[in-house]
């Protein structure tokens, strides 16, 4: 008896740690953005803010789907 709960306190235990931990790499600041799907609602005349919005990111991490910019204008 005292073996079985020993193995399910363990199990208990490690099952909170890695969710909790878990949850920080998840967590949808730091998700990557899915870069076709910005340029998808780019293309439907979405703004950067408003892509952002729609899944759930920032404006700064939609920005970086664009690529660098040069004189000529976005990268694609």
């Amino acid at each position: 008896m005292r073996k079985t709960l020993s193995k399910l306190r363990i199990l208990v235990f490690g099952t909170l740690i890695v969710g909790i931990s878990g949850c920080s790499m998840f967590s949808p600041s730091n998700a990557p953005v899915d870069c076709d799907a910005v340029k998808n609602q780019q293309q439907a005349g979405f703004s950067d803010a408003k892509i952002a919005s729609n899944l759930g990111s920032t404006v700064d991490m939609v920005a970086a789907c664009h690529g660098p910019k040069t004189a000529a204008g976005p990268q694609d």
